[in-house]
């Protein structure tokens, strides 16, 4: 290796590095502060350092925000994509598994999804740069089309009912986001309220046999 490809890549690495920093720490400062309170500059001193310098990799709050959201939506994509292309599951064992992957995805960032899913119902994600929000309307487009996917697969196979499969993907996505909001509300009243797990087994449980044709 080259001196000259040596340093880009210790450029590359920094870069890297760097971002993750001013990552982790917008998402404690959104989380303490909230999206709409938080700034920049509270940003920059948790990651200890300058304003300057994150405005380096973002361009303001609002992609600092768009960021987060891929890195969670990404790891959801990963989940819902195992799920999918498991040969060995058919379409009812697929439908669970994905209410265990929208679950993983829930215990792997849940704070910050829930602060994603307050968020969004602002259009704050309409602000953002297109290429940013490219990636994440393309993350979010092959997730539910697998969703829709296994539904229309179990359409043709006789198992399900007839129905548009985006609209029982829409469903699915819906009472996911919908109790994850629901346990914040109840969370704040109760912090030791941990319902999501249960609920959202018994929500399924009741979706896959109402689709189930008799």
């Amino acid at each position: 290796m080259g001196i000259a490809e040596r340093k880009k890549r210790e450029k590359k690495m920094l870069a890297e590095m760097r971002i993750k920093q001013i990552q982790d720490a917008a998402e404690d400062i959104f989380i303490r502060k909230g999206f709409y309170s938080a700034t920049v500059e509270d940003i920059a001193k948790k990651a200890e350092l300058s304003p300057a310098t994150i405005y380096l990799y973002f361009r303001n709050k609002d992609e600092l925000y768009g960021s987060l959201n891929l890195i969670t939506l990404q790891y959801l994509f990963d989940e819902i994509k195992h799920v999918y292309t498991n040969d060995s599951l058919g379409v009812e064992e697929k439908i669970c598994g994905f209410k265990d992957a929208l679950y993983k995805t829930y215990q792997y960032r849940p704070l910050v999804l829930r602060l994603i899913l307050h968020v969004q119902l602002d259009d704050v994600l309409a602000a953002l740069n297109s290429e940013l929000l490219n990636k994440l309307n393309s993350l979010s487009q092959k997730i539910m089309g697998m969703i829709a996917a296994v539904y229309k697969e179990g359409v043709q196979q006789g198992k399900f009912i007839e129905g548009h499969e985006n609209a029982h993907a829409d469903i699915i996505w819906a009472v996911f986001t919908g109790l994850v909001l629901w346990e914040e509300a109840k969370r704040r009243i109760n912090p030791q309220k941990k319902f999501l797990e249960p609920t959202l087994n018994r929500a399924f449980d009741i979706f896959c046999r109402g689709i189930k044709k008799e």
